[in-house]
């Protein structure tokens, strides 16, 4: 994007009770941002949606020359920037009435053609609920999914950590400019976050540190993503927002059940009762509800000389071996094995090498 064409959208992201969905309606009226600014405010008026309240400043110099000052900060440090017109504007944030109409970029961030997932919970993470959470990005790592979350205490940043650890794709979306980072103590995973991924924000270097913003920022984390996982949550908290704006969005849910008793299972358990989540055990369940399949461009996994297979694992293997290719829900019904129980140990034995996924949720011998 050209200098002055950027100027022109940060002065409109700066007007004050805008909002991007509005903000999108005016510049898809007008063909651009700039021609937002040199529009009569009569022809402003009569689309659909857009009243005095929201024009009251758009006039104003002073978001113009905001603007240019925030330019020149994104200049002097080198942040990327992302129109929501643009390719490389998240794809799937694209489809998002809300979605910001600019990000801000920093680190090594590629989402085309990739599979991503966000990964919120908690800040009060329990070590079972961490345990899962690293375990779960293990199994994944060999399909290279990428890792979304907030960079918080607790769950996220276990959730980016875990991603750094195998060598996949991380994304830190925050509630602030990029000239901070919250929490500081997390200061130190900076590096590895944009050595592996990097950092999004619609935030600007001047805007003012605030909890609320936290709401906002959570949109990102479930409109980038084609599915959310909340592993741990209170009876309320942020996990659970992103929860409901996930599925406003249309997409999956995944929350992992816990002992009713337990204080940070509770949020989790009362998405899968109201059916706003699918229940996640493993990351087969994952595998299963998305259909996904391995990237073809991964090293395949070399098949053992020698693999162990349990005894249910073993059953598997010899009716795919007599049978060929068949479908999840038939393996599962002639094994005698629920079908949420056979996707598990399908994925096992496709991390052990012996089976491999095919579309239509098909699985084969190697």
């Amino acid at each position: 994007m050209e200098v002055s064409d950027l100027q022109f959208v940060l002065a409109l992201q700066h007007v004050p009770n805008l909002g991007d969905a509005s903000a999108k309606k005016l510049i898809r009226h007008t063909g651009s941002a700039e021609a937002v600014f040199k529009e009569k405010k009569s022809a402003l008026l009569k689309i659909d949606g857009i009243g005095s309240t929201k024009l009251n400043d758009l006039f104003s110099t002073k978001n113009l020359q905001a603007a240019e000052k925030e330019l020149e900060y994104i200049s002097k440090n080198n942040i990327e920037t992302l129109y929501y017109r643009d390719k490389d504007y998240p794809e799937r944030l694209k489809h998002c009435l809300d979605g910001p109409i600019l990000l801000f970029k920093r680190g090594n961030i590629n989402l085309i053609n990739r599979k991503l997932i966000s990964i919120v919970g908690t800040r009060k993470a329990t070590t079972q609920g961490i345990s899962f959470c690293e375990k779960l990005i293990e199994d994944l790592a060999p399909l290279d999914p990428v890792i979304v979350s907030g960079f918080a205490y607790g769950i996220d940043i276990a959730a980016q950590r875990a991603a750094i650890k195998y060598n996949l794709q991380t994304i830190g979306c925050l509630a602030h400019g990029l000239n901070q980072i919250y929490p500081g103590v997390h200061q130190k995973y900076v590096a590895g976050v944009q050595e592996n991924g990097g950092f999004l924000t619609d935030f600007w270097s001047t805007d003012t540190f605030d909890r609320n913003n936290f709401l906002k920022r959570n949109r990102i984390i479930a409109g980038v993503s084609e599915a959310t996982i909340v592993i741990e949550s209170a009876e309320k908290g942020g996990s659970l927002v992103t929860a409901d704006i996930a599925n406003s969005y249309n997409r999956e849910v995944f929350a992992v059940p816990g002992r009713p008793t337990d204080l940070q299972s509770k949020g989790c358990n009362m998405l899968i009762k109201s059916q706003q989540a699918h229940v996640l055990t493993s990351a087969a369940d994952i595998v299963y509800i998305l259909n996904w399949l391995p990237d073809s461009s991964l090293k395949p996994v070399q098949k053992q000389l020698f693999v162990e297979l349990e005894e249910e694992e073993q059953a598997l293997y010899g009716y795919l071996k007599d049978k060929g290719k068949e479908q999840l829900d038939l393996i599962a019904l002639n094994c005698s094995i629920p079908t949420f129980k056979a996707a598990t140990l399908l994925l096992n034995m496709e991390l052990k090498g012996v089976v491999r996924p095919l579309p239509g949720k098909l699985f084969e011998v190697v």
